[in-house]
């Protein structure tokens, strides 16, 4: 355990975290989700388990210590709703709250249609499994920068 740190964070998350870079992207998803063969594509090339958490919760730890990109009009995505693009399930709902809570700016989440999802997230640093059993609960987190102090 850390001092403000969610316990939810492993070593093997924190350090993904650490080591993206501006423009880099998350996936954090349901137990659905084919990670494991997404996440064969990724940079860290294997899922990183955040089990016992709900979607967003998984957020939650993430957003805690990871800026979302000011300079792209989409830095939050999330799995549309197959034939009901337009819909926002309770799951999604949630973790929209949770960008919410870290986000200055307006940050909807965009949706994208499933298999177009599952080719981003191919590209992705790494693939967050939670332990999320509601269906859509994916979402894909580019990150952003951290300005340099004030003097």
């Amino acid at each position: 355990m850390l001092k403000s740190i969610s316990p939810h964070l492993s070593a093997d998350i924190l350090h993904a975290l650490r080591a993206m870079g501006h423009g880099d992207c998350i996936v954090i998803c349901d137990t659905n989700f084919p990670a494991d063969s997404v996440a064969r594509h990724t940079t860290v090339g294997k899922p990183l388990p955040m089990g016992g958490t709900t979607a967003a919760q998984a957020a939650d730890a993430v957003l805690s210590l990871l800026p979302l990109d000011t300079f792209v009009a989409s830095p939050a995505e999330c799995m549309a709703v197959v034939d009901a693009p337009d819909t926002k399930l309770d799951v999604q709902a949630e973790v929209q709250a949770v960008i919410d809570h870290y986000q200055t700016a307006d940050t909807p989440l965009n949706p994208l249609e499933r298999f177009a999802f599952y080719e981003r997230a191919k590209n992705a640093y790494a693939v967050i499994v939670s332990g999320e059993r509601r269906f859509y609960g994916c979402f894909i987190f580019m990150k952003g920068v951290i300005p340099p102090d004030a003097n």
